[in-house]
């Protein structure tokens, strides 16, 4: 199966296609970036440097837009897991930047989305303790002047993990 993409590249616009091989690659990479090209040529049915190569130029083109570690927050001491819905009580470029800067700033905030719907933000929000994730909401968001109220949720229990994104089957 072959998906078709236009992607953009900071040089120039080029075509790509994706073929098996490419999407079995990135699925493979999602669920461990340690991966060698010597153990992604063993999965591919590929020699290493041809991997090696596939790998470079899905990372090159996009596809790959970074490799990170998931970490336990529960064994670095962020106990509080939250999802917070901010309300704004106005809307305009300015605000929403300013706020955007704002979100941007707070180590305790690990995403966030604007939304369409009631709420026009939820974030994503890690904190050591409940008085730490209360400062959070009253000191910082809600002394926020576009800002009208938050919703918070606090998770008690993750029943899935964060995990990889659905690879179109074959």
């Amino acid at each position: 199966m072959r998906d078709d993409r236009i992607i953009f590249s900071k040089k120039r616009l080029f075509m790509y296609s994706l073929d098996d091989i490419d999407m079995r690659l990135l699925a493979a990479v999602q669920n461990d970036a340690q991966l060698t090209s010597d153990q992604l040529g063993e999965i591919l049915g590929l020699s290493a440097s041809q991997a090696g190569r596939r790998r470079h130029k899905l990372d090159t083109a996009g596809y790959i837009i970074g490799y990170t570690a998931r970490l336990d927050p529960a064994r670095l001491g962020l106990s509080i897991q939250a999802f917070v819905q901010v309300h704004l009580n106005r809307h305009s470029a300015e605000h929403s930047k300013a706020l955007a800067h704002l979100i941007a700033r707070q180590p305790e905030i690990v995403s966030a989305w604007t939304l369409t719907g009631e709420a026009d933000y939820l974030l994503r929000v890690y904190c050591a303790t409940l008085d730490d994730l209360n400062r959070l909401i009253q000191e910082t968001l809600l002394t926020h002047p576009t800002v009208a109220r938050v919703h918070s949720q606090i998770v008690m229990n993750q029943t899935k993990d964060d995990a990889p994104l659905p690879m179109a089957a074959d």
